[in-house]
């Protein structure tokens, strides 16, 4: 392990002072860094479930809480550990700068988290415990040989598209146990295009060390330009899906106003982009990631003002 993964920045020179020897690695690889995106998001179904009035006044707090943690620490966690088992990334990874080297019992720490999310699902709404299974066998699927999906360029865009961009709001719509109408199955639909919008931008800071490797990632085999126009089609399709959510809610001007600005903000960050791109750094393109990262947090307020209220 190098000096800088364990004296990077305060928080984590604390952390191992906390925890001895190498269990803080043990945390680091959970990522916890993207914690709060996959809570909003997970969040973001149930929220649509019991409505945004609702939510904010407690209702239906403790399950909402409670179907966080199973979906977001243990098995979100619980996957990105995996990859770390596996993937041995010596430069930075998403969420997780200067990451230390994988500790020994990572592989049986990071299954026991899945193992244990799965068991304690059935606590739980029957769809969120069938849901977590999907995400469960996805994530094996993706990172462990032999399949290792996640080197096979298209098929860890489909993954990942259905198990973060639906799949994950609907976890927490199921938590709530509610009947998926069709509006709001169209509003969780959509977000399976705009993820498949968002996941060729994760991958183009990483060309090299992703070549190197010799992991035949969707960005590689697509290249810069398909990649990125590829991103720009599939994001203009969610929000067409929106649309049509909308219509069918009868939503109001301001509504679409909350949706249309985040359309903007997606072409702020894609059109430019693109142009840009052969005359951009692995770190430009970087930022462009977490840019594109904001552009979908608004897009979630956006979702809520329109479809939760």
């Amino acid at each position: 392990m190098t000096a800088d993964a364990r004296t990077l920045n305060a928080w984590r020179r604390a952390g191992y002072r906390l925890l001895p020897g190498d269990s803080f690695s043990y945390v680091l690889h959970l990522r916890p860094a993207e914690w709060p995106i996959m809570a909003a998001h997970t969040a973001l179904g149930f929220v649509l479930a019991v409505g945004l009035r609702p939510a904010l006044a407690g209702a239906r707090l403790g399950e909402g809480l409670w179907a966080l943690l199973l979906w977001v620490v243990l098995l979100n966690g619980g996957t990105l550990a995996i990859n770390s088992v596996f993937d041995q990334d010596e430069g930075d990874i998403g969420y997780l700068a200067a990451p230390p080297a994988p500790p020994p019992h990572l592989l049986r720490f990071s299954l026991a988290l899945l193992i244990g999310g799965q068991l304690l699902a059935f606590t739980l709404p029957s769809g969120f415990t069938q849901v977590y299974a999907i995400c469960f066998a996805m994530s094996l699927a993706y990172s462990v040989p032999p399949l290792r999906l996640k080197a096979v360029g298209g098929v860890d865009w489909l993954i990942n598209m259905w198990g973060f961009g639906t799949f994950t709001p609907y976890a927490g719509w199921a938590a709530t146990g509610r009947p998926l109408d069709t509006a709001h199955g169209l509003v969780l639909l959509a977000f399976c295009p705009l993820f498949a919008a968002l996941y060729p931008l994760t991958q183009l800071y990483q060309f090299e060390e992703d070549r190197r490797r010799g992991d035949r990632t969707l960005a590689l085999i697509l290249g810069m330009r398909r990649s990125l126009a590829i991103s720009i089609v599939a994001m203009v399709l969610a929000f067409v899906l929106f649309a049509a959510a909308a219509s069918l809610r009868l939503a109001q001007l301001w509504q679409w106003a909350a949706l249309g600005v985040a359309l903007a903000l997606w072409m702020r960050v894609l059109v430019p982009w693109y142009r840009r791109r052969e005359a951009m750094s692995p770190a430009e393109h970087q930022r462009g990631m977490y840019a594109a990262l904001t552009a979908w947090a608004v897009t979630d307020v956006a979702v809520l003002l329109a479809f939760a209220l």
